[in-house]
């Protein structure tokens, strides 16, 4: 089957993973990812979109995006940031070319089903790699700040987050009980294959919605939804 060109949804959360060039780091200090984040908070400002979720490791992203209204901002954003990133890192670490993957990849998601458990996905990032045993641990993620242990300025509360609970204090709590739950079986793996090859974060009622938005034919391999602790999903 030919490539489909990237499904990308307006008003709509994206898992975006974007990669070092042949694996290469893209951080080398902390000045590094700092700059990351800054112009990731001036872009999505710039172009209104919401970023509800992101952890940068040595050699690669995961962010989740919203676009807002115009679907386009998405890639947008992601080659300012990039392109910013690459002349950064080539001035201060005296290197030359590419530093990135030249496409990112990227999975619309399906908010009230699967929103949540892509947040857990992309917060956790460091504990799969072993960097930390704890996600608090990991500086460079949006875990500290959603448990109330730090506070990045460009990071938005998603629905799905506001909805655990009536108050921050309360939301915390809860989110970070739900980050360190026990995943369900196959949850991790559904949200790989998707990000990975470019299809949708969803159940079948949400792929056909999608088909029916964008028109035309979507390649589909998944099933279901993640079982989700029932608290989180209040």
């Amino acid at each position: 089957m030919p490539r489909l060109s990237r499904i990308v949804l307006s008003d709509r959360p994206h898992h975006i993973i974007q990669r070092g060039h042949n694996k290469q780091t893209v951080f080398l200090s902390d000045d590094d990812y700092g700059y990351y984040l800054e112009n990731l908070n001036d872009w999505k400002q710039t172009l209104g979109c919401k970023i509800y979720a992101y952890c940068l490791m040595t050699n690669h992203v995961h962010l989740i995006i919203d676009p807002g209204p115009k679907a386009s901002n998405l890639a947008l954003l992601m080659k300012r940031v990039a392109g910013r990133q690459t002349r950064y890192v080539n001035r201060r670490h005296q290197r030359t070319g590419t530093l990135w993957e030249g496409r990112y990849k990227s999975s619309p998601i399906e908010t009230d089903a699967y929103l949540l458990a892509c947040c857990r996905y992309i917060e956790l990032n460091p504990v799969r790699a072993h960097l930390v045993s704890r996600p608090e641990q990991y500086r460079w993620s949006s875990y500290p700040s959603k448990i109330g242990l730090a506070e990045w300025r460009g990071l938005d509360q998603d629905p799905c987050y506001e909805a655990l609970a009536p108050t921050p204090s309360e939301r915390t709590v809860l989110y970070a009980k739900w980050v360190n739950d026990a995943v369900p079986t196959g949850e991790w793996e559904r949200i790989r294959a998707a990000v990975q090859r470019g299809q949708l974060t969803g159940s079948d009622r949400f792929v056909s919605e999608v088909v029916q938005h964008v028109g035309r034919r979507i390649e589909w391999r998944g099933r279901g939804r993640p079982k989700q602790d029932r608290q989180a999903e209040k």
